[in-house]
Order: C-alpha cells, then structure tokens, then sequence
C-alpha cells in the first residue's frame, strides 16, 4: 500500500513522465486519509480520534515535516495515543514540534495498552512505509524479506470471528462478513490479495462489492478494470469515490465522471458532501466545476447551498466555494448563507456574496441584527449596502432590527436604497420600539431632506421665452 504523503506532486512541464513538487497538503486532508485507512483496517481507535484544532481551516503540514507517535496509560481512564509533527522553522531558526492528533480507547489492561502501540506502528508505516530495509539505504541483492511474521492484535470480537470461522459450518461464515474482511485486509494487505483469499471461501462478491472495496483500499488498477461493466451503478460508486481520501481518491473520481455523462441530483450532491467531509477542497473544486455538465436540470441553487453546508465544519473551504462562484449561482444561493458569515464577521467573504448577487432574503433583519447589536460590526452593514442593495426594500423586519441597534447611519443607507420610511411607521404601528426615539427622528429628518431632494428633482424647469423689447 503507498505510503501517506505530506506535499503535493504534479506532472512536470518539461517531462510529463516526471512528477515535481506543487506545494503542501493540508493537515485535515492528511488526517482524513489515515482515519479512511486505519479505519479499513479495524485499527481506529474506539473512543475517539480527533485532529488537533491548531490544524484546522486549511491549515497546511510544513515542508520537510516528520511524525512521530506516543502511546501512554491516561491519568483518569483509558489509553492515549498522540500523534506529533516536528519541523525546523528557518524564519525563527528554531525546531518546532507540534500535537498533530489524538487516540483514544476506553479500555485500559495490557490488552488495550498493546493494541494501542499496534495502531501506532499502523500510523508510521502509512508515513514511511512497511519494508526491511529504508528506502535511504541500497542494499545488494534488493530489499530483505521479512521472516519474523507478522504481529495481529485481536480484540474479543475478532477472537470470536476466527473460532466461529473454524468451528461453525461454511454456510454460517457469510455472517461474520465485517470483522472478517478487516482481518483479511489487514492481513493480506492489498485488494489484489484479499480478492485471491476470498475466491477460496463461500464469501461471494459480485463485481460491484469488489469495486467498492477496490476504493476503500484505493486499488486504482482493479477499480478501473471494473468500472466499465457498472455505469448501472456509477452514482452509488461516485459517492463512494469522492469519500476517498488522497490523490488515488480523485483519479477514481475523474474516472467516473470522464466515463460517465449523467448523474442524478441527489447522488452528486451526496458526492460532493463526501469530498467536503474529508476536507479536500481539490476534489470538491472538481466536482463543482463538472456539475452543470453532468447533472441533467441542476438546480440553480446547487453551488450555493454546497457552500453553505460547508460552513459549519469546513469555513476555508466554503470560502474557496464562494471564490469560485458564478455570479448567477450566488445570486441563486440560500440567503442564509450570509447570515452564517455574518455571525463571524467575515467582511472580505460577506462583501464578495454581495459583490456576486446574492439576496439577504428572509434572513436579512437577522444578518443585520448580528452586524449592527451594539455597534461594534456596523461598518460592515454599511459596506455591504454601499457595495449593492441586498435587502428587499418591502423587508421593513430589516429596517426595524436596525432602529432597535440604534444603528442610523445603516438605518440611512437602506432608505437610501428605496425603502419607505412612510410605509415602515405604518407597519411598527403595532411593533413598539419604545427607547429609540432619538433614531427615529434621525431618519424622519434624513427621510424629509431624501423626500425634498426627489421633489426638486421632478419640479418642472421653467421655461423662458426669448426675443426683443422695443421702447
């Protein structure tokens, strides 16, 4: 199985057999691909397994990055496993080691203990590969063979698989199938090989099983040598795809959709919600870019609503989604989508959607309520309707959340915009707003001198009459 990369690699310009470096990968999307392989293998630990906060946003791994693992008892419960990444900072000229994930199981006998240090020589193999001799190293005659065995630590459950595999009847062996295929991936160590095991047992799989564990394990070869006998199931092995994480996770991808022309709606957006959960913004760029040529009547909002399911978990790469935007597929996107960035007071991303189309909608007296309560994020109301007018100028729900905020100058700009002053008194007729006196009459002023400048501008000129005077 290839090793887990930290840096980026692309065919060179001047020899397209030769792959050069393209910069970094980000923390998360290195982390999701190991979670996917250590989860494959039945190695994940059972509590939790978390990245560290520090590596979030798109935070990308340092050139030149090493790992290293601990794995100790916890001073409450259970056993720890932490994950470090150690780099030399030239700017500081300084080594610099930082937490890069944690492991956690519940357990806490030697049992725990030694399944906990076998997960982490899981996780340094990924990093370094599994082989006798370094890769650093030339040794005469090739790489030495491995005559020690192998080392398997089974829990209770896998315990229970291999006897009842031993004892029951071949019939009954199709029941243990999910701890018998991570014992059989962990053992055999590729899908070429697990594929070789199972064709000597009663477990049967047809040719769509084998391509979806071909993804799991990223068997490139066997998962395209499979693919053309299965357009039937292209969306189903789209979305299993993009869930992929890793560089063999994207060929798989630009496979299907090189392959194949037409995908249902709701399986493409499950694809893309995949790509965004592993965190890897080149897949999902991919994806958004390739939707309007293979989804047959995509809805217009599509693009819009990707980025804002984004946000929650993933706010760099909603970002980059809203980067990459059309205008028409901001202006079609759902309004709460500014409402979310407003809650940050994310002002670049905010003026870039208003920048683009986008409508404040139903949820625009809460995005200014949020930019204008107590003043300190006004500037950013206003830059925004200076920029264009998102508000829907029958919104009054909008104009009152700023009059309650006592935030005039925001007040002044959507009157400005077209609202109705007249119209808005009418309406908070019933919606008292007693302690703001002093806005109200602010705009009742503002909306006097807009009204008087509106009637100059349609007063008739006179017009004067020209000739001679005679005395």
């Amino acid at each position: 199985m290839n090793v887990i990369e930290f840096d980026r690699r692309k065919p060179s310009a001047d020899d397209p057999r030769k792959l050069e470096y393209a910069g970094q990968r980000t923390a998360a999307e290195v982390f999701e691909e190991l979670k996917h392989r250590l989860e494959s293998q039945g190695y994940l630990p059972d509590e939790y397994f978390l990245l560290d906060s520090f590596w979030e946003n798109g935070r990308e791994i340092p050139k030149d990055a090493g790992i290293f693992c601990t794995t100790d008892y916890g001073a409450s419960e259970g056993v720890y496993l932490d994950a470090y990444l150690k780099w030399y900072d030239k700017g500081h000229e300084k080594s610099v080691t930082q937490k890069f994930f944690t492991g956690k199981t519940l357990g806490e006998n030697g049992n725990d203990l030694d399944r906990m240090f076998l997960i982490s020589s899981a996780i340094t193999k990924a990093f370094q590969g599994d082989h006798a001799t370094y890769a650093r190293y030339t040794k005469i005659g090739g790489v030495e063979e491995d005559t020690g065995g192998r080392v398997v630590h089974l829990s209770r459950q896998e315990e229970k698989v291999i006897i009842d595999a031993l004892v029951e009847q071949r019939e009954r062996q199709e029941q243990a199938m999910s701890q018998t295929e991570q014992l059989l991936r962990r053992m055999t160590g590729s899908i070429t090989a697990y594929m070789d095991t199972v064709g000597q047992r009663p477990l049967r799989l047809d040719d769509y099983d084998r391509a979806v564990l071909a993804i799991r394990d990223g068997e490139l070869g066997a998962f395209q040598t499979l693919l053309p006998n299965l357009k039937d199931r292209a969306h189903d092995l789209l979305v299993e795809a993009a869930g992929r994480p890793g560089m063999v996770g994207r060929k798989m991808t630009v496979s299907l959709l090189s392959d194949v022309d037409a995908f249902p709606e709701p399986a493409y957006r499950a694809a893309c919600m995949k790509a965004i959960d592993i965190d890897d913004f080149e897949k999902v760029s991919f994806l958004l870019a390739e939707a309007e040529n293979h989804v047959p009547g995509l809805s217009a909002s599509f693009h819009g609503e990707m980025a804002s399911q984004a946000y929650l978990e993933h706010r760099s790469i909603t970002r980059e989604i809203v980067k990459q935007c059309t205008d028409e597929q901001i202006a079609a996107a759902p309004p709460h989508l500014l409402e979310q960035f407003a809650a940050d007071k994310d002002w670049r991303t905010l003026l870039k959607l208003v920048e683009k189309g986008i409508s404040g909608g139903s949820s625009a007296w809460r995005t200014l309520h949020m930019l204008t309560y107590e003043g300190r994020d006004s500037w950013i109301a206003e830059d925004m309707l200076k920029k264009r007018m998102w508000v829907d100028t029958n919104d009054y729900d909008a104009l009152h959340a700023c009059v309650k905020n006592d935030a005039v100058e925001v007040c002044k700009l959507l009157l400005n915009g077209g609202m109705d002053f007249d119209q808005y008194r009418q309406w908070a007729e019933t919606r008292p707003c007693a302690g703001h006196e002093e806005t109200l009459q602010a705009l009742a002023e503002h909306w006097a001198e807009l009204k008087a400048a509106q009637e100059q501008e349609q007063a008739p000129v006179p017009q004067q009459t020209g000739g001679m005077t005679l005395g």
